[in-house]
């Protein structure tokens, strides 16, 4: 599903470059879900961003389903993202001036707005109603008309899983997802996460320090100066 060759990151702070992903190669199956370790500023997240089309590389190109998604100039490449990759971020990023409904259909309303192919568009009540069943599922139906300052931690990871996965992304980028929470919630997140890769087989990447979180994924990598060891 995702190749990803020879992937090099590169900053230039005032005091030269600095150079955090230093080669990388990878290959992701569609329907795995995969944890990426390592010591904090290894290039964990910057990888993340990378792999989510969040940020550019220096050099190096990652394919998905055989396309080379940096070769699309910046609307292409937000179109992509929008439509083909969901991101839970460590701290929800949820707006805090919108309800967790309005929250979660925002992604299908920005899709709504900017689609060019308006006989393929969803309307506002499909966006709506898929919102309502995510986060129905997701157990948080009963806080939808609660802004984020009235929900708990993890509530509030739950609502931005489910937007992440509002427009039905086919890999799901996590970074730190459970690291805001305390254990029992972080688990109970985590446990969800399985259970959609189980029953949607959806792919997902996932950032994470916690050990016995991450052995619980097909696969574990682990990141030591900007490369996999």
């Amino acid at each position: 599903m995702i190749e990803v060759q020879d992937l090099k990151k590169s900053f230039y702070p005032p005091a030269g470059e600095l150079q955090v992903l230093s080669g990388i190669n990878l290959s992701i199956k569609a329907g795995e879900m995969v944890a990426i370790v390592g010591a904090s500023g290894v290039g964990k997240s910057t990888l993340l961003h990378i792999l989510s089309a969040l940020d550019r590389p220096s050099s190096g190109s990652i394919l998905y389903e055989g396309q080379d998604v940096f070769s699309l100039d910046d609307n292409a490449l937000a179109a992509f993202r929008n439509t083909s990759i969901g991101f839970v971020f460590q701290f929800h990023h949820l707006l805090p001036e919108f309800t967790a409904l309005e929250n979660v259909m925002m992604p299908g309303l920005i899709s709504m707005a900017t689609s060019g192919q308006a006989g393929k568009r969803a309307s506002f009540e499909e966006i709506k109603e898929k919102a309502e069943k995510l986060l129905r599922e997701l157990g948080v139906f009963e806080r939808k008309n609660h802004r984020p300052g009235e929900l708990s931690g993890g509530e509030q990871q739950r609502v931005a899983v489910a937007r992440a996965l509002i427009l039905g992304p086919k890999v799901v980028f996590a970074d730190e997802p459970t690291g805001n929470l305390d254990t029992h919630t972080g688990e109970e997140l985590f446990k969800l996460l399985l259970e959609l890769n189980k029953k949607e087989g959806i792919t997902f990447v996932i950032v994470t320090h916690n050990e016995s979180l991450s052995r619980q994924c097909h696969r574990v990598l682990e990141m030591v100066d900007g490369r996999f060891r």
